[in-house]
């Protein structure tokens, strides 16, 4: 057969099994998406194997055997991908542990969530990150001038939520210009 015969032939498959096929995997799927991509991969692997893929009634059964298959390695997949996931969450958990949630948010934590996202960022990236301003202004795709700009406006905002939340306390920013390390 030649490649044309070999379309014809898949698009009729194709039209007359591809209820029957999505019906089968939506039904044993978790969410549509998961379904539609069980019959996509079914349906490449019937047009890569057409030669071996049986003519009538055969051939619908063949492709349920695709499904099937298919339908097996996802499941593997998904038990793999939600296995690394607990052992990262686990990891994470150990490696940065949540603050007590018996002890309430710390101040930090409070004056941080009084930020707005860009100054958290900034915070996060200098402090947690260890990231110069050089560094962040990659990260955040602007100028190192326009990064120390912006870190250290962030660190005044911090130190004023800071105080906001305890007012006895006196604390000073850093200079907006920091001594470079060469």
């Amino acid at each position: 057969m030649d490649e044309t015969d070999d379309r014809t032939r898949f698009e009729a498959v194709y039209r007359r099994t591809y209820e029957q096929i999505l019906g089968y995997a939506t039904r044993r799927c978790s969410c549509a998406e998961d379904a539609a991509d069980v019959v996509a991969e079914t349906y490449v692997i019937a047009w890569r194997r057409m030669a071996e893929l049986p003519h009538g009634d055969a051939g619908r059964l063949w492709l349920y055997g695709v499904a099937r298959r298919v339908l097996a390695n996802h499941r593997r997949g998904e038990r793999r991908r939600a296995t690394r996931h607990a052992e990262l969450t686990a990891e994470a958990e150990i490696l940065f542990p949540p603050p007590s949630p018996l002890g309430g948010p710390d101040e930090v934590g409070r004056a941080m969530d009084m930020l707005s996202d860009d100054d958290r960022e900034l915070l996060t990236l200098a402090v947690w990150e260890e990231l110069d301003p050089g560094q962040i202004a990659e990260v955040l795709g602007c100028s190192r001038n326009a990064a120390r700009t912006r870190l250290h406006r962030a660190r005044k905002r911090f130190t004023k939520a800071l105080q906001q939340i305890r007012p006895s306390a006196r604390l000073e920013t850093r200079p907006l210009l920091e001594k470079e390390s060469r």
